[in-house]
């Protein structure tokens, strides 16, 4: 796997498969052969079908590094960065952002160089190897941008779209509040920035549902 920590924890035995999930969604620097063991070593289960059905679709006579460049370096309604479907390239993403390394280094993950810690590869690595209830909490926070990702390469008829379900079938369903945030979300699009705000100070709180 490649690794996105400067340190690492084991993940408990029962977690959902995020170390793959993380692989899958990273550029594929060392193509995507090495997945497929470990896919066929899930238990019996839609994460296990939703992967195999993208691995099958990424064996097609396309060079894997330029689909992933063609599906998420493209267009910007197709990011791994959760933050943006919510913040744009605003200022209130800084802030998101530096949330997110905050949560990281003190759960003990601090982000590797280099890395934004809103790439969905670097959050669900985050979940496979923090202590319990931490991934979850940012997932959650993130839920509707996922949802949103997950429409737009469905739409765009991309095999990453079957990782996204691969991830989704195994989180809660959409709470009503969720579901309308989505929905407004979708119509409105990603925020321009606003000019003339005073810069925002980082948040002191953490997602909830953390557990220490």
């Amino acid at each position: 796997m490649i690794r996105v920590w400067k340190s690492a924890r084991r993940a408990p035995a029962a977690a959902p498969p995020y170390a793959l999930l993380s692989y899958l969604m990273r550029y594929p620097e060392d193509g995507l052969e090495l997945a497929a063991a470990e896919v066929a070593a899930l238990p019996d289960g839609e994460p296990r079908e939703a992967l195999e059905r993208f691995l099958a679709a990424s064996g097609e006579d396309v060079d894997s590094q330029v689909r992933y460049v063609a599906t998420f370096d493209m267009k910007r309604s197709v990011t791994p960065h959760l933050t943006y479907y919510e913040h744009g390239d605003t200022r209130r993403r800084g802030v998101a952002l530096l949330r997110l390394k905050r949560l990281f280094r003190e759960a003990g993950l601090p982000v590797a160089d280099g890395e934004l810690p809103d790439h969905l590869a670097v959050i669900l690595a985050f979940a496979a190897l923090a202590p319990d209830g931490y991934g979850e909490a940012v997932l959650a926070e993130h839920r509707p941008a996922l949802e949103l990702l997950r429409g737009a390469l469905h739409r765009s008829e991309s095999p990453y779209a079957h990782v996204l379900d691969a991830l989704v079938a195994g989180l809660p369903a959409l709470k009503s509040e969720e579901h309308e945030e989505l929905v407004k979300m979708a119509a409105d699009g990603p925020p321009d920035e606003d000019v003339g705000l005073e810069p925002f100070g980082p948040p002191e709180a953490m997602p909830t549902g953390a557990r220490r």
